[in-house]
């Protein structure tokens, strides 16, 4: 059967079906999201219920950045299209063998234009296992290779439906979905200890430099909150600027005063095949966590090379706001300026500046090109700032810092997760690695 052919021999016991027929024998469904006609671009709010559309998809799961939202009343009239906890949703057309496992919070939410929903129901399969198994590197392969489409690959329920399906005993497939579970909700944690790490340090680098909240506090005879070695290196008195009310002391400045673009320009032929290579579509928007990358093996054209630590900045549509901390040394689109700060004392003033709402939409007014705008290092190196002392930079770096190592760790150790899980799905998937070694192996481990 296809599904021997995708995942080899499985355990006795195990049955060889498609999803089509689990789906069937669950009473759910395989079903697209809504069309363009039934939901226009109008239609779209600011605030309201997600709606997750084709660039939500990540790695088995919906990418919130940037998600586009309904009102209640469309997703009422839509309903027959909302997600389910355990739902899995493709994007129809282009990356069709990524999927999105629906977890308990986005239950609820829309399967958007442009994406299938897959739910197989109670008696399918368990929902969590179906998501892995259809991770399996050949089950995504027959899904690209089954895709309709000369240019652009197109997915449709008929092709899902037909997607050979390996389905072991219940209590094997809650076995394989709690030990794979285990180590995406690790990844998970750690994404979610990052957002919260950078979520404190935009909020501190606000507080300081943007609202002035411990000049303030002092220059009204309060409690700025800081311990008085740190509350004493800022002044009690705002003084008026080109830029308004600034405190006492402090310069108006550009951003090019305090950091620079090295400009590392590398030779393919200077480059290891082995290198880590990170282009636009490797950085998250609004996220200084950049946690996929590349080789640079063949690569043709020139690159830039960067290091662990300095901020990367995409400057093709910027509106993107892809602003990163590089988590290795490597080598970079040239679509990425590499930023440095001038001395170390700057860098978190340089990274809150240059990943801030407010610089992004510099740069996006000041970018040149109608289709594809870009801007520039000359044109980031002008935005205005006010500069405070080098001992306030320093002192905001010194706390920022270790919040910077904390994300860049996290990157790693979840990196590691993946790779553990990746090999372990397809042994699991197969009844090669049986639940009882795959357990006892990740103990060994402390996982």
């Amino acid at each position: 059967m296809a599904g021997e052919e995708l995942v080899g021999p499985v355990p006795e016991g195990w049955e060889y079906t498609t999803l089509g027929a689990a789906r069937e024998r669950g009473g759910g469904d395989i079903q697209t999201g809504p069309f363009s006609s039934q939901l226009h671009a109008a239609d779209y709010v600011p605030v309201g219920i997600p709606s997750i559309m084709p660039q939500n998809i990540g790695d088995n799961r919906v990418v919130e950045d940037g998600i586009a939202r309904i009102t209640p009343e469309d997703a009422k009239r839509l309903s027959r299209y909302l997600v389910r906890r355990g739902d899995v949703v493709y994007s129809r057309r282009g990356d069709v063998e990524r999927r999105a496992f629906v977890r308990e919070h986005e239950d609820g939410w829309l399967c958007g234009t442009g994406c299938l929903r897959v739910r197989l129901g109670e008696e399918g399969a368990n929902a969590r296992y179906a998501s892995y198994y259809l991770g399996h590197p050949s089950v995504r392969e027959w899904i690209v290779r089954h895709a309709h489409g000369a240019t652009m690959a197109n997915l449709n329920t008929s092709i899902l439906s037909a997607c050979p399906f390996v389905v072991p005993p219940p209590s094997e497939q809650r076995a394989i979905a709690h030990i794979l579970g285990t180590l995406d909700d690790k990844i998970e944690l750690n994404r979610r200890m990052s957002e919260t790490l950078e979520a404190m340090a935009r909020a501190l680098f606000k507080s300081w430099f943007v609202d002035f909240d411990p000049v303030r506090a002092k220059a009204d005879d309060r409690d700025p909150g800081l311990p008085k070695p740190l509350a004493d290196i800022f002044p009690d008195r705002l003084v008026d600027s080109e830029l308004g009310e600034i405190p006492e002391g402090w310069e108006v400045g550009t951003l090019g005063d305090v950091a620079e673009h090295p400009r590392r320009g590398v030779r393919p032929s200077e480059i290891e095949p082995t290198t880590p290579y990170i282009a636009l579509e490797h950085m998250p928007r609004r996220c200084i966590a950049l946690s996929e990358w590349g080789a640079a093996d063949g690569l043709e054209s020139n690159k830039f090379e960067f290091k662990r630590g300095e901020i990367l900045f995409g400057k093709l549509r910027p509106y993107f706001h892809k602003v990163s901390v590089a988590p290795v040394d490597g080598v970079c689109s040239t679509d990425i300026v590499v930023v440095t700060p001038r001395t170390q004392e700057w860098f978190g003033f340089v990274l809150g500046h240059v990943s801030s709402d407010a610089f992004v939409e510099h740069t996006t007014a000041g970018s040149t090109g109608t289709k594809m705008p870009r801007t520039s290092w000359s044109e980031m190196a002008r935005y205005a700032a006010v500069i405070p002392p080098q001992n306030v930079a320093k002192a905001f770096t010194s706390h920022i810092r270790p919040a910077v190592e904390r994300i860049i760790a996290s990157v790693h150790v979840s990196r590691t997760l993946a790779a553990l899980r990746d090999t372990l799905l397809p042994r699991l998937i197969s009844g090669v690695l049986r639940v009882r070694d795959a357990e006892r192996f990740l103990k060994e481990r402390g996982l």
